[in-house]
């Protein structure tokens, strides 16, 4: 397949080889097939990533200059606009990401996320005045000073990469970071593509942004030890974010996690139920159930839970999927055929603890190439059981009776996750009631879409620790510095 990509590693405003010449395949998911080679980046390579960050943070103007840190974003906006159609392709086939999807958070809502934060560095106070305080008989003026937190090793998983590395390198650049991104193995070319983009069509200084691709978990591990490095920011599963948790600990960085979640589809008991069972089963389907935000557990009243689950098998009966490259296709495939083996023993667990598959459960019969597996609805499940508890991150729904409201919400918060949720009920106001007792970094209310850039995303409790995007996702990158003098 003739796809425009990139397969080389940018270190010091250089694309260029891995040091030893390496390199490693990338797999198209819908087909199992090679697609080409990437760039197989070794600690040596992330060691030189690193030294050109802590020298374009420590010599350059990058950190200070707003002005041409607004003008750089401004270009890199404009490249992605270029380059839409040749990266839309490259998604779909790198990540298995149906086209569809990439005309919202796969490709064009990430890249309009960089336009938010040129407009918002033109109107962001890098500094703020507390006034003037008395001690002992005098006057001080008191300050803030924003300023940015160095150099970022931002690690980023497979599953939206255009968005998740966007996500974490934008706010960081806005903030005067320099960056050392880490992309995921199983979809190097995608993220290499964005900093060939930096490269090639930005002002962006060399050393200030980097991309490493690697099929080496060392070259992660080297990037959140080093000392030189000031922060980490990671997506990805939370077994992951504990390691780099712990391992970040030894230099005391800070660090932004968006980990996994497990979240609960609410539906009270005057839902409109063909639509929350519509819902439930498209979401669970959106990119195979690759999203950490996606709603896996479906929450039913016991007198309605035979109708609803009815309804909802119905919908996954008729869920488009197979080929990404097809406009009308929702759900393309899983990632790797380990990742797929993984979903299936989620679901053979699941039935051997005496759940039962309403629908799907096995790979589908008309699709023999590529990692395709089918929409699938288990009922008969304990709300404390592996498959109630842990992340499949494949297109799987559990349905769990619930009581009355009260047992929904206790219910949905028996999670060691807090990311997302989603509520369906007639009387709004009591949704929203409902909605707020859930302990979730965000929760849809009817449908309500709460992603956009200047949305905060993140989660409660083991889904992570800090925000991404909007105002408070800048932050991040951001340390406080608190400044007197005396005054007059």
């Amino acid at each position: 397949m003739d796809l425009w990509h990139e397969e080389r590693l940018l270190v010091d405003g250089r694309l260029t080889a891995a040091e030893d010449g390496r390199t490693y395949p990338t797999i198209d998911p819908s087909t199992g097939e090679e697609l080409g080679r990437a760039a197989d980046a070794t600690v040596a390579d992330a060691d030189r990533a690193v030294a050109a960050a802590r020298r374009a943070f420590d010599t350059t103007d990058w950190a200070t200059d707003v002005a041409f840190r607004a003008r750089c974003l401004r270009q890199l906006h404009q490249a992605l606009l270029d380059r839409a159609d040749e990266l839309r392709q490259l998604v779909v086939a790198d990540t298995g990401l149906p086209v569809m999807l990439t005309h919202h958070a796969g490709l064009d809502a990430p890249t309009e996320m960089v336009d938010w934060h040129v407009e918002l560095l033109d109107k962001y106070e890098f500094t703020e005045d507390l006034g003037v305080t008395e001690f002992r008989g005098e006057a001080h003026h008191r300050w803030v000073e924003k300023e940015p937190a160095g150099v970022v090793a931002a690690i980023v998983p497979y599953n939206f990469p255009v968005q998740i590395t966007l996500a974490k390198l934008v706010p960081a650049l806005a903030a005067g970071c320099t960056v050392v991104v880490k992309a995921p193995p199983q979809t190097p070319w995608t993220v290499a593509a964005l900093g060939r983009l930096v490269a090639e069509h930005t002002d962006i200084p060399p050393g200030v942004v980097n991309v490493l691709t690697s099929s080496s978990q060392a070259v992660g591990e080297a990037l959140v030890t080093d000392p030189r490095v000031d922060m980490v920011s990671f997506t990805g599963s939370t077994a992951v974010g504990r390691r780099i948790m712990a391992d970040a600990s030894a230099t005391v960085k800070k660090v932004f996690l968006e980990l996994g979640g497990k979240s609960a589809f609410v539906v009270l008991d005057d839902a409109d139920v063909d639509l929350a069972a519509m819902m439930a089963g498209f979401t669970v389907c959106s990119h195979a159930g690759q999203g950490c935000a996606i709603t896996t557990r479906l929450l039913v009243p016991e007198r309605m839970f035979d109708d609803v689950v009815a309804k909802v098998a119905g919908t996954l009966a008729g869920v488009p999927y197979g080929d990404p490259r097809d406009p009308g296709v929702l759900m393309g495939p899983l990632i790797t055929e380990q990742h797929r083996r993984r979903v299936e023993g989620y679901v053979d667990g699941a039935r051997a603890e005496g759940a039962e598959v309403v629908t799907g459960g096995k790979r589908p019969d008309h699709l023999a190439q590529g990692f395709y597996y089918e929409p699938t609805l288990l009922t008969g499940v304990d709300p404390d059981a592996r498959i109630a508890q842990e992340e499949v991150f494949g297109p799987v729904l559990v349905a769990i009776p619930y009581r009355d409201d009260d047992h929904a919400v206790e219910i949905a918060n028996n999670s060691i996750f807090g990311l997302s949720g989603s509520v369906y009920g007639a009387d709004v106001e009591r949704a929203t009631a409902v909605a707020r007792r859930i302990r979730t970094g965000t929760v849809s209310i009817n449908g309500g879409m709460w992603y956009a850039p200047d949305a905060p995303f993140g989660g409660y409790k083991q889904s992570g620790i800090g925000r991404e995007m909007g105002v408070a996702g800048l932050e991040e990158y951001l340390e406080l510095k608190t400044l007197a003098r005396p005054a007059g």
